[in-house]
């Protein structure tokens, strides 16, 4: 079974619209540099299972190019989640970057590999990473960028929560493979599961973080919900005169 597929990570603003979430990495939760390993596609149950060869997916050309993260973002508000079952009409498919963006939908693979595509124009160390992410582990793709000698995680499929998550919300993601590219070879790493028993001061930061950062995204969502309610309501008995 692939490690990647239609079972990845499903998260979406109302109306359906994916954004990016940046959250910076623990080192000693996320194994972020991994090691160096031989091709994992030519691996029997690795899950890493490109439909094309890997360098296909980074030497076609785009006709969309980003040049910061908020333009990165801006695209992928206007991209719509959709299964390789219900688009392809198969398990798994790894879209061609230069067909994600033609189409403005895929699954969390096809999101991560065009997102690449721009982070690496926008001149940062990158990767393409898959692995298994949030509470039932299951298979995911997201990507890693370094800045200013810090390793942070872009997330293009999230919720509606801005540009930052709280760095606690990274230990949901567990990364296997990473592929790296220097704009002439591709690198692939392993990754190590790593355990992270924070101190109680840690923590308690953490947590603080956390808190402090759910309590202001909610006080600013509910009222939108509250004002958006009337009208969903109208809607609906719209509907049901309409069908009557």
């Amino acid at each position: 079974m692939a490690l990647v597929h239609s079972c990845c990570l499903r998260t979406e603003i109302p109306g359906g619209v994916p954004n990016i979430v940046i959250a910076e990495i623990i080192p000693r939760a996320y194994d972020a540099e991994g090691r160096k390993t031989f091709r994992p596609d030519f691996r029997r149950h690795s899950g890493f299972r490109p439909t094309f060869p890997l360098g296909r997916f980074l030497s076609e050309p785009l006709q969309h190019w980003c040049n910061d993260l908020a333009e990165l973002r801006e695209f992928l508000s206007h991209c719509k989640y959709v299964s390789d079952q219900e688009q392809f009409g198969k398990r798994d498919f790894w879209q061609p970057p230069e067909q994600f963006e033609r189409t403005k939908e895929g699954d969390c693979d096809d999101f991560a590999l065009w997102s690449w595509r721009q982070v690496l124009h926008m001149n940062y160390t990158a990767r393409f990473v898959v692995g298994r992410a949030g509470r039932y582990g299951n298979g995911h793709a997201w990507i890693t960028f370094e800045k200013n000698g810090r390793t942070f995680l872009l997330e293009p499929l999230s919720w509606f929560v801005g540009t930052k998550l709280p760095r606690l919300s990274v230990l949901r993601y567990k990364p296997k493979f990473s592929v790296g590219w220097d704009g002439q070879t591709l690198t692939y790493y392993e990754h190590e599961q790593r355990e992270f028993s924070p101190g109680l001061g840690e923590l308690l930061g953490l947590c603080g973080e956390w808190t402090i950062f759910w309590l202001g995204f909610w006080s600013r969502l509910l009222p939108k919900i509250v004002s958006h309610l009337p009208r969903r309501i109208l809607v609906g008995k719209s509907k049901q005169t309409n069908t009557a």
